[in-house]
């Protein structure tokens, strides 16, 4: 999503713009794939950071202007309504955030001020810019929040939907996400991740740009502190001015011809996770499922770190597609349910093994959910799991580490003069946040050059 948002922007001002993409299949940790005549996608749960037309501020409305995208183009549905669910409490929440006020002052009294407080003090994205706003968001919230629980509920979705670090994130993080998801909240186009993907794919190449499937890079070429020129997987050479790799932080540094050292771990990340996809015979209001996503915990605190088992039952992210607030139904009903993942534990399978813990995990991780929706499993028509080895597969990700590093590249710049990050690893995570990062660091850095 970072490389076709930075290729639309650069192609709006007649650069000569080449998107190489290893893959078959374009939009890398956001994409879609075909099994049994269902289409998947893969990495949307839902668009955060929702923005009903005519909104003027805020991340969407900027990609709008800059991309030059209308309202229209993605046709976003907000979500029916969502919630965190711990035991004993569940705190519901839809794009309103007055509904979430209500919910904390009715099961934590005597926090909602608190909390209204915190919110007063969050940075605006405007002032987030591309440095690093540091600092500890627990030590952050902890300073307004007094009740341990009610912090614990907070950080769950923020840290499920964009936490690169375990345990805590940085404040800057915090910020966004929490308004991304709580301010402004969640939404869907009617047809998934395909149809985002289709808009920016069109722009791109109405543009003049150009895009080479399967056409990975090799070997990143460095002259004298910058980029020489790229090897490509089928022998081929590239000369460029500009580089621009939303590969990952990582990734990009294993690829550069000047790089002599394994870069460690705490460059690539620890986090994975496992996703199941359920389809269902009957829509989940059938059964008495109506929200669009549950984040769910089994204790008073949130463990947000890497498990030792392959996947973490303690907690996790339910998502039903249909129950956005669509005019017409979405046909097949479909839950999709997130757990943290141990990628290490993954690997060391056989490929037999691999097949048969994956099963063993599917059932496992279902039983874990309908501790907290309505028993969907006797409607079960067909299902897919990915696993850490899936997304290091398709997207090369070391680890399957769909948040990247846990220390963000802000500024984008590396040691080259002309090679840049962009995506997860500058900072911005999600859909919206790739998008984003592909905006400003193209604007920052390779639009100010003739």
């Amino acid at each position: 999503m970072s490389g076709l948002a930075a290729g639309i922007r650069l192609a709006h001002y007649n650069k000569r713009v080449c998107i190489l993409e290893r893959h078959n299949t374009i939009g890398g940790l956001n994409s879609f794939y075909r099994q049994g005549g269902r289409h998947f996608d893969v990495g949307l749960h839902a668009l955060t950071n929702y923005a009903p037309k005519g909104t003027k501020r805020g991340p969407f409305s900027r990609i709008m202007k800059m991309l030059r995208f209308t309202f229209e183009d993605f046709a976003l549905i907000p979500q029916i309504g969502s919630e965190v669910a711990f035991p004993g409490v569940t705190l519901h929440f839809t794009n309103d955030f007055d509904l979430f006020e209500s919910e904390v002052a009715l099961a934590f009294p005597g926090q909602v001020d608190r909390l209204q407080a915190m919110v007063s003090q969050l940075v605006d994205y405007d002032q987030l810019g591309l440095g690093a706003t540091g600092g500890s968001a627990r030590e952050f919230v902890a300073s307004y929040i007094t009740d341990p629980l009610l912090i614990e509920m907070i950080f769950c979705p923020l840290l499920y939907y964009g936490g690169a670090r375990e345990r805590d994130m940085e404040f800057g993080q915090f910020c966004i996400m929490f308004r991304s998801i709580f301010l402004e909240g969640f939404s869907r186009p009617f047809a998934g991740v395909r149809l985002i993907l289709k808009q920016l794919l069109r722009k791109f190449k109405a543009l003049g740009g150009e895009l080479r499937m399967r056409a990975g890079v090799e070997e990143i070429v460095a002259r004298d502190g910058k980029v020489g020129k790229l090897l490509l997987s089928d022998g081929s050479e590239i000369e460029t001015k500009f580089v621009l790799s939303s590969a990952g932080w990582y990734e990009t540094m294993r690829l550069c011809s000047d790089i002599h050292h394994q870069p460690s771990e705490r460059e690539y990340g620890r986090l994975g996770f496992v996703e199941t996809i359920s389809v269902l015979d009957k829509e989940p209001k059938q059964l008495g499922h109506g929200r669009t996503i549950v984040f769910f915990n089994d204790s008073q605190r949130f463990e947000y770190s890497r498990p030792s088992d392959p996947v973490d039952l303690r907690s996790g992210v339910i998502c039903s597609p249909n129950n956005f607030d669509y005019d017409e139904p979405l046909g097949e009903g479909m839950i999709r349910i997130t757990a943290l993942a141990n990628y290490d534990a993954w690997a060391t399978l056989s490929e037999e093994e691999y097949r048969r813990e994956k099963q063993l995990w599917y059932d496992r991780t279902l039983e874990s959910a309908v501790r907290f929706i309505p028993d969907f499993r006797d409607s079960v028509v067909d299902s897919d799991m990915f696993t850490p080895l899936t997304v290091h597969r398709f997207t090369g990700k070391a680890k399957g580490a769909i948040y990247g590093a846990p220390e963000k590249r802000y500024t984008g710049q590396t040691h080259l003069e002309n090679l840049f990050v962009c995506g997860t690893d500058q900072g911005m995570v999600g859909i919206i946040g790739a998008i984003v990062s592909g905006i400003t660091i193209t604007s920052k850095y390779l639009l100010k050059e003739d």
